[in-house]
């Protein structure tokens, strides 16, 4: 349907040509459990009486459409997901009367049953396209209006919207059941934030009393997790965000109440619906979880609420400055986080996880600019990733330590003073940065934000008889398909080993330039024995270690005690891993070494992980069992060493389930998951059952009778969801045939679906896997249109048959590549998976060679 990707230039069209006046939508949700009733009226101007333009509507029945009172035949003027409307006035009324179509999606109305107790829920998802599939819109965001939402709904349940929740009025008579909640007109926003919620949702308030007046609070969730909703440390997080955004912003919250929501099935991680906020009811955790979970969960509750200003206060015209939203809100949400929270060091856990998500993405062959060109909204969908979050973020960093913190917040106060209600480019951001800084940042913005790829910085010295540095550089590269070598704030940090502690020595900050920067500073200086470049973590760059300084932290890096350094090191010696430049055994003798002191939460959790994909995936597959039987002995001495209860136990417990191979793994994993082997501390709740049980089966000592009685435990919807990852996970073809058709069953709800692709193709498993090459490749060219946008880009993503890492691989996905006709995006998904298997070939070569 082209109709549904709307491009910038229509937009711009459209946007010279119209003003929205105001929305009224009336929803209709006791009319069936596949459809709803959608009835619209738009209020607009035109600037050209006579002219022409569209509206949009998506999976839709229409049954009325009326213009200027005028009535036009949904047969002739709905076609292909918008509707035609010729003949304009100077003021316009447009009405249309649809009934619009549940989603099963996470996209539009998702309705969810809950089959813990049968009830149901309703939540909206409108980012980037979607409004259109509950009401009629002008779907682009720089067509700001107010809306007015009136609901009918059954009188039990509870609706939520951007406006605060009206008392509901009842139907007499034969609808007795039912009532209608009529909200109050919202602020102008852009529909993509326009949010309803609605089904037998349990509400817990609070009040937040800041300087600027009272904010009502709500948190919702559904009723088979009211006992999981620690609602006390959720309001803690809300008042303590609010408080630090509404005095460093200067601008008082701006739309009336809070709500946030945590629902079923949701695709993402949240969503700053304005007043109106949804996440993913997973971060209200059943089973015990790590410090790493509840810092990450409050980095999604501060990102949603700077949205609130970046984004819903002051919006992009167009999703061009897409960034504009997703990079301030993410450097944001941890500056919040490690200033305003319990979480200090905030920052650290950016440097140990989000921020290699950045990396990672910037060296795939689909990078691309932060300021990406969005010429339409297919290529809007494909780029919302880690170049647009993380690494924006992470140049927001480097430019508020190049500007200076004090001048970038009173650019940042001054913009939305300026813009407020309104929608901006990102020269109107620059314009006011540059006024409150005195630097000129065109330069600036031209080689971070309109540039693609990531530089890599290594020193480059000479020394004297007495170890002295005689010279002293850093040196500068960059990908050859993207050149840019850029301007780096960098910190570099010296430390010498005193009595057991790596101690830093001397700290200095330098400006890189170009392709070799001097630093006369450290001519003379005694070489330490580590030396480390980015020290404080300013810069959006990869590090590289010098052989005296990864000699050091390979058996000593635990002696470093501040958790920031510890973290630059970390990265630099993985990304050197993924380089080819360190082998991967060397990498995970380094993590055995050191894991078990490292105190950062987010370095617990993600190190292990990555350390996994190096053993089954960089390793020399010659050397590959004896590595692997490393990693599983040395985990399992990880967890029995660990302190009771604690995070590195839970981690390293979860960590030895996904390394288990042998006899004795497989029999301390049946020990742990019946109860005759006790680790003192270890609680054996059910997400880690769920753990044992898809490991077990992964071994294809568990098969559908076990996995069926673990699920008579656990009847809940996300135990339905572990029981398919655990069935797929089985290493027979008679699992992979049914887990690959219910992942192609647009039937297959979003959530189950993407458990089973996260589990189905699984390292040791390639002589089942070996067929799924070539259905990943015809899925390439009909997932799209077959699941929709979402489900598809998992499935594309990572539902690659990554095991089958040979050059075999690589020459037909080469092929592929040089001649399909499947979507771009699709194309894009399958030439990462390359890319990743080419890295993967290239560092298993160097950890041959030792």
């Amino acid at each position: 349907m082209p109709g549904t990707n709307l491009t910038r230039d229509e937009a711009a069209t459209r946007a010279a040509l119209l003003d929205v006046t105001s929305y009224t939508i009336d929803l209709d949700l006791t009319t069936g459990e596949k459809t709803f009733g959608s009835t619209t009226t738009i209020e607009f101007t035109c600037r050209e009486p006579g002219a022409e333009t569209f509206a949009d509507l998506v999976d839709a029945t229409v049954r009325e459409i009326t213009l200027n009172g005028e009535p036009l035949d949904p047969a002739t003027a709905y076609a292909d997901s918008r509707i035609a409307l010729p003949g304009l006035q100077a003021e316009n009324v447009l009405v249309v009367r649809a009934d619009c179509t549940y989603s099963h999606t996470g996209e539009g109305l998702h309705r969810f049953v809950d089959p813990v107790d049968d009830r149901v829920y309703l939540y909206s998802q409108f980012e980037v396209p979607d409004a259109r599939r509950v009401y009629t819109t002008f779907e682009q965001p720089d067509l700001k209006a107010p809306f007015t939402f009136t609901v009918t709904a059954p009188a039990h349940w509870v609706v939520v919207s951007n406006s605060p929740t009206p008392e509901p009025r009842p139907l007499e008579g034969a609808d007795s059941d039912k009532a209608v909640w009529e909200f109050e007109p919202t602020k102008p926003m852009s529909t993509y934030i326009t949010a309803i919620v609605a089904g037998e949702y349990h509400a817990e308030h609070d009040v937040y009393r800041g300087k600027h007046g009272d904010i009502p609070l709500g948190h919702y969730c559904r009723q088979s997790l009211v006992e999981h909703m620690d609602t006390a440390a959720l309001v803690e997080t809300t008042k303590q965000s609010f408080e630090f955004f509404e005095e460093k912003f200067d601008f008082p919250y701006p739309f009336g109440k809070y709500d946030q929501l945590y629902v079923p099935e949701y695709n993402m991680g949240a969503m700053e619906n304005a007043g109106c906020v949804t996440l993913r009811d997973e971060y209200l955790p059943r089973s015990r979880q790590p410090r790493s979970f509840y810092e990450f969960r409050t980095s999604v509750i501060t990102h949603e609420m700077a949205h609130m200003w970046f984004g819903d206060l002051v919006t992009m015209k167009w999703w061009d400055d897409l960034w504009l939203n997703e990079s301030f809100a993410e450097w944001a949400c941890y500056w919040c986080e490690a200033e305003a929270t319990e979480f200090t060091d905030a920052w650290t856990g950016f440097a140990n996880a989000r921020k290699q998500t950045g990396y990672r993405a910037d060296q795939l062959p689909s990078t691309h600019p932060i300021a990406a060109d969005n010429v339409d909204l297919h290529a809007v969908e494909v780029n919302f990733d880690m170049i647009t979050y993380a690494k924006g973020a992470s140049v927001l960093k480097q430019l508020v330590a190049w500007v200076g913190l004090d001048p970038f917040v009173a650019g940042l106060r001054q913009y939305f003073k300026d813009h407020a209600f309104g929608n901006a480019t990102f020269d109107d951001l620059l314009a006011a940065l540059e006024r409150s800084s005195g630097r000129e940042l065109g330069g600036w913005a031209q080689e971070w934000l309109q540039t693609a790829g990531v530089n890599t910085l290594r020193p480059a010295f000479a020394l004297d008889e007495e170890g002295r540095y005689t010279s002293f550089s850093v040196e500068q590269s960059a990908h050859p398909d993207w050149p840019t070598l850029r301007r780096h704030r960098l910190g570099i940090g010296l430390y010498d080993r005193r009595d057991g502690a790596l101690v830093r020595r001397d700290y200095l900050e330098i400006d890189v330039e170009g392709a070799t920067t001097a630093v006369e500073q450290l001519v003379g200086v005694d070489q330490p024995d580590l030396l480390l470049l980015n020290d404080e973590d300013h810069a959006y760059a990869k590090i590289r270690l010098d052989e005296r300084s990864l000699a050091t932290v390979v058996g000593g890096l635990s002696e470093l005690e501040d958790s920031l350094p510890r973290a630059i090191v970390w990265g630099a010696a993985w990304d050197m891993t993924r380089d080819g430049e360190m082998p991967a055994t060397d990498w995970v003798r380094l993590v055995l070494a050191n894991i078990g002191q490292e105190t950062d939460a987010w370095g617990v959790t993600r190190i292990p992980a990555s350390t996994a994909l190096a053993v089954e995936f960089y390793s020399d597959p010659a050397g590959r069992p004896a590595l692997k039987a490393e990693w599983e002995t040395g985990l399992r001495e990880l967890l029995l060493g660990a302190a009771e209860g604690s995070d590195h136990q839970l981690t390293f417990a979860r960590a030895y389930a996904a390394a288990a191979h042998s006899d004795q793994a497989v029999a301390d994993l049946r020990s742990l998951l019946d109860g005759s082997w006790e680790v003192a501390g270890l609680s054996v709740d059910q997400d880690l059952r769920w753990e044992l049980v898809r490991n077990l089966a992964r071994l294809g000592v568990f098969g559908d009778a076990e996995i069926d009685a673990e699920l008579e435990r656990d009847r809940t919807s996300s135990g339905k969801e572990k029981a398919a990852a655990a069935r797929v996970a089985q290493p027979t073809a008679e699992a992979k045939a049914a887990g690959w058709a219910a992942i192609m069953d647009p039937a297959t709800p979003n959530e189950t679906s993407r458990e089973m692709v996260l589990s189905i193709f699984r390292f040791g498993q390639a002589d089942v896997i070996e067929p799924y090459l070539e259905k990943y490749l015809e899925a390439a060219g009909t997932a799209i249109d077959r699941l929709g946008f979402h489900k598809a880009s998992v499935l594309l993503e990572h539902g690659f048959p990554k095991p089958l890492a040979t050059q075999a691989t690589v020459d037909r996905l080469d092929a592929w590549l040089a001649d399909n006709d499947a979507p771009k995006a699709a194309q894009r998904y399958a030439g990462e998976a390359r890319a990743e298997i080419v890295r993967a070939l290239a560092a298993q070569e160097r950890d041959a060679r030792g």
